[in-house]
């Protein structure tokens, strides 16, 4: 056990914790120690498809919006990685993705305040009012269990992949979510035929992928989705100003229900495919249809997956679809199923003994302050801060990178009790609601 109080203890080693770990390095007079049960450093590793970029430009980084000076900044990193020319002459704003995965593990192996291959097991409130925390971290390798204290803590666990009821329970060599794609690829090419379920980002990087290697392993290829379309995501200079601190906190004093209603039709801010890849793959279609050939594509919006069953001869399976306008249902046949059906968000085992003492809407959502606190049940000097699970009530911006920069401005703010990161207004072109 150690008596030492820690000003802060987060939990989980994402983009978002190793941001604040990274804007708190230089600040000496906050304690902070961030434990992850991960061995290193490894973001969304089953889609670091080759030739995929980030979808924000590259300033949204893990410091720059609060500090370019900061030495965690990418423009750094690219120097000592000896790639400031070749960047420069890349000519974009967007860094790729796999970059940016070994740029965060360049940050994290310098942050002696992220410690990897630990995991929190639980975290205890103590006293009441509340005063500190008691947080008990499991070590990978040894299974020794050490106990810290800590005046605050800052959940960063993130979200975990979601796959619809219909198609639990099957082979996941066979139907898998789009977040392992990369482990599945030789399976996808000895298939005969593969679909991609979803509109999303991901869906699309993952067909442009099995599109474009298709001649060479001949698998019949479907791209299925229940929207109306393959649409791009809304990213028009004024549209982006929806990732603002401003717009957050204007969508945060709506009244609860009308702020679920204006996320529900916010996809396209979100969700949208970039049009580089919609792009790249009517490229590959066209070009793999020169001459008339037939291609064994199909793409399908409007469509629905209600339900998937093995076939009797174990050749693959058959997914019961609708096309919803028409209200005409079929059978598609396939043999391999990918899912890029979203993520939900993940509230840890570890916080098993804080359920009674965290405040939960009528839906079991967080109830989270403007400032990033989780309202809590009874009174307490000690805050838990929250990086995720929070759309309802901040919004689109709420898992931007660029804004997560922000986000951890205000919460060093918070605990430093003073300005270390000055917040800065006036930062778009519009106005939001009209004030005199």
């Amino acid at each position: 056990m150690r008596d030492k109080l820690y000003d802060l203890i987060g939990v989980g080693v994402g983009p978002f914790n190793l941001g604040l770990a990274a804007l708190l390095d230089p600040v000496k007079e906050i304690d902070s120690l961030f434990f992850e049960q991960k061995e290193e450093f490894d973001w969304h590793p089953g889609m670091l498809i080759e030739g995929t970029r980030l979808q924000v430009p590259f300033m949204a980084d893990l410091v720059t919006m609060a500090d370019p000076t900061n030495p965690y900044s990418y423009l750094n990193y690219l120097k000592h990685q000896n790639r400031l020319y070749n960047f420069y002459f890349l000519q974009r704003l967007e860094m790729p993705r796999n970059e940016y995965n070994h740029y965060c593990q360049w940050a994290a192996s310098k942050l002696e305040s992220c410690r990897f291959g630990t995991k929190v097991v639980s975290v205890v409130p103590i006293g009441d009012p509340v005063q500190r925390y008691e947080v008990s971290v499991e070590h990978g390798e040894s299974g020794e269990i050490e106990t810290y204290f800590a005046k605050n803590i800052i959940l960063g666990v993130g979200t975990v992949p979601s796959l619809p009821s219909p198609l639990k329970g099957m082979s996941e060599e066979d139907v898998f979510h789009s977040s392992t794609f990369l482990q599945h690829t030789e399976r996808c090419k000895k298939a005969k035929s593969i679909t991609v379920i979803g509109s999303g980002q991901s869906s699309a990087e993952i067909f442009r992928e099995l599109l474009k290697e298709r001649p060479d392993y001949g698998y019949s290829l479907n791209w299925v989705t229940r929207s109306q379309g393959f649409f791009p995501m809304e990213e028009t200079r004024l549209s982006l100003e929806h990732f603002s601190p401003e717009y957050i906190d204007y969508f945060y004093d709506l009244p609860q229900d009308q702020k679920d209603e204006i996320f529900s039709g916010q996809q396209l801010l979100y969700k949208g495919i970039s049009p580089h890849t919609i792009t790249d793959i009517y490229n590959l279609l066209y070009e793999q249809s020169v001459g008339g050939k037939e291609m064994d594509v199909m793409l399908m919006p409007l469509t629905e997956i209600n339900g998937l069953k093995q076939k009797e001869d174990e050749s693959g399976y058959e997914l019961e679809c609708r096309q919803w306008q028409k209200n005409k249902s079929f059978l598609l046949d396939s043999e391999v199923v990918v899912a890029g059906t979203g993520y939900r968000p993940l509230i840890p085992d570890c916080l098993n003994d804080l359920k009674e003492l965290i405040k939960w809407d009528d839906k079991g959502r967080y109830h989270v302050t403007k400032d990033y606190q989780l309202t809590l049940s009874r009174e307490s000097t000690s805050t838990i801060f929250v990086h995720s699970g929070m759309q309802h009530t901040h919004g689109v911006g709420s898992t931007n990178l660029g804004l997560a920069v922000n986000r951890n401005k205000i919460i060093i703010n918070e605990l430093a009790g003073k300005d270390i990161y000055p917040v800065l207004e006036g930062n778009v072109f519009q106005q939001f609601e009209y004030r005199e």
